[in-house]
């Protein structure tokens, strides 16, 4: 549900609470199917590109005077070259894009639900949240 409300918001810090309550969904789906040391890895590998998110929404908030609304967000790059980088590169590996630090713990949480004999509701529930929370994470981008 948090990620299909983050799709829907125009609010840039809404945005990046919601998919952090769509992660935590993840992470118990993690928990719940028994996979609870790659949860603890996702949830760590979150915790931190999220901080980093957050830290650059503020930033893009305070140089656009206090403005939260993502449709009058535009050209941060010239504005914000180094902002907009970390800002990028935090949302692709939280996203779960190859090679980035996401990937590998959601990757193992994904791998774990289909090597095990789980109701395949749980991983289409599971797989649906990973696709939501690139839907999200590349409109904010």
């Amino acid at each position: 549900m948090a990620g299909v409300g983050a799709i829907f918001e125009y609010d840039l810090k809404k945005i990046i609470a919601l998919s952090t309550l769509s992660q935590l969904g993840l992470i118990v789906g993690a928990v719940a199917i028994g996979a609870t040391v790659f949860a603890f890895c996702h949830l760590l590998t979150h915790a931190l590109f999220k901080a980093l998110l957050f830290m650059c929404a503020g930033r893009i908030i305070h140089t656009i005077r206090g403005l939260q609304d993502i449709r009058a967000m535009g050209a941060l790059v010239k504005q914000l070259p180094i902002r907009a980088v970390c800002f990028n590169i935090s949302n692709l590996a939280l996203c779960g894009v190859p090679f980035l630090a996401g990937f590998y713990s959601r990757d193992l949480i994904l791998e774990w639900g289909i090597g095990e004999n789980m109701n395949m509701l749980i991983i289409v529930v599971l797989f649906l949240a990973t696709g939501l929370t690139c839907c999200y994470s590349f409109r904010v981008s």
